[in-house]
């Protein structure tokens, strides 16, 4: 489930090999990579057996233009992934790896729900991992010049894993955009952060839990996780209050949001965080506060939509209830929401891509343009904003 965005966050840090162009003759193309990978220390016997099996995969490049499913609302999608079965599975899996999660517990500080969530969410607690052959999909992708750059390395990186016996470039599997595993992390990802969970000498994420939720759990502290704190709560709002402070672009003291009457529906709001009041689908859809940690899904999905989902689902694997989905205005459809994002980038707002997912920069920029018309600027894109833009 994780989205080409996902990669931007994860690989931006990472030393970048020279590239050699994109696109192209596929053979001359993996050749030039034989080439660097030998410049950079690999044998050539390596470094051949590892490319013999390679082939171009278009599937992945279908699969790479179809990412249709962050189109849908919160309600919706948080709807249709958080099922009764996911949830019991979500409760087993905690009874029967209860020592791995405490052992992630005492050494990151991260709560089992949130390992338990990407866990259900990426791959159905192991069970549906992807069938795209990895070395294909990457050199596939790296090819392509979208974003060469963002795949080059992790082939580079899978050539590491073989040497170490992790990555068998003819027969590892996994999804269209070159992750592996019951988490769904990239070859870097797993130099970087894999850990031997069961003690069996290696890092398999396909085939052992231990191994894929200490991995996780590595990452996402590697990645700014805050041990031993919150990450997201579901709150009720007063009618009144000032919308355009809402949204991951302000943020307060949780005191402070008490004091403009903000409660959690449930216990009560975390002591001595910040926090931002998150409408997903505006004022008149369910709330929640989001605390520092809740920044860290970005680093994992830059999907709004399936981060606040998967941090959601997080706290319902935890005994939070379900929330309520209040009555929010109807939404807009696709077509709608490009020719909204064209509006909104005619007018000078970075919305990044005129895609119709309504993601944090559109959201914000629609909070703006609400603003300056005088209409609740709760970031809820609807026709009659549309239709005064």
């Amino acid at each position: 489930m994780r989205s080409i965005p996902v990669l931007i966050a994860l690989l931006a840090a990472m030393p970048q090999p020279v590239l050699a162009d994109c696109g192209g003759d596929f053979n001359k193309f993996i050749n030039d990579l034989k080439s660097e990978a030998i410049a950079l220390g690999h044998g050539a016997d390596t470094v051949n057996a590892f490319f013999a099996p390679i082939r171009q995969d278009p599937r992945v490049i279908k699969a790479d233009r179809a990412q249709g499913v962050f189109k849908k609302s919160f309600i919706d999608f948080s709807q249709t992934v958080i099922s009764k079965n996911r949830l019991d599975h979500g409760r087993n899996n905690a009874k029967k790896y209860a020592e791995i999660f405490s052992r992630i517990e005492s050494e990151h500080g991260i709560s089992k729900g949130v390992l338990l969530a990407f866990w259900a969410l990426e791959t159905d607690y192991g069970a549906v991992q992807g069938d795209f052959n990895t070395a294909n999909a990457l050199a596939t992708l790296a090819h392509d010049c979208r974003r060469p750059e963002l795949f080059r390395p992790q082939i580079l990186a899978a050539i590491e894993l073989f040497e170490r016996g992790d990555f068998d470039p003819a027969g590892t599997t996994g999804a269209w955009a070159g992750e592996i595993g019951q988490v769904q992390m990239l070859p870097d990802d797993i130099l970087r952060n894999g850990v031997d969970g069961d003690g069996d000498g290696h890092v398999r994420l396909k085939t052992s839990a231990a191994d894929a939720l200490m991995s996780g759990a590595k990452m996402l502290r590697g990645l700014g996780w805050r041990p031993g704190e919150p990450w997201l709560q579901e709150i009720t709002v007063p009618a009144e209050l000032d919308w355009a402070q809402t949204g991951l672009n302000h943020e307060l003291t949780t005191a402070e949001w008490e004091r403009r009457g903000v409660k959690a529906r449930s216990g009560a709001l975390a002591r001595g965080l910040r926090g931002s009041v998150l409408l997903p689908m505006g004022r008149k859809g369910p709330a929640f506060i989001a605390y520092p940690n809740f920044r860290v899904y970005f680093e994992w999905n830059k999907s709004f939509v399936y981060m606040t989902t998967a941090a959601y689902f997080a706290t319902r694997l935890e005994g939070a209830p379900v929330y309520d989905p209040g009555n929010p205005e109807p939404g807009l459809g696709d077509k709608e929401m490009k020719a909204l994002q064209t509006k909104l980038a005619a007018r000078g707002h970075d919305v990044g891509k005129i895609d119709g997912i309504l993601g944090e920069r559109t959201r914000e920029a629609v909070q703006t343009e609400q603003s300056r018309l005088g209409l609740p600027a709760d970031a809820w894109p609807t026709r009659a904003l549309l239709d005064r833009l």
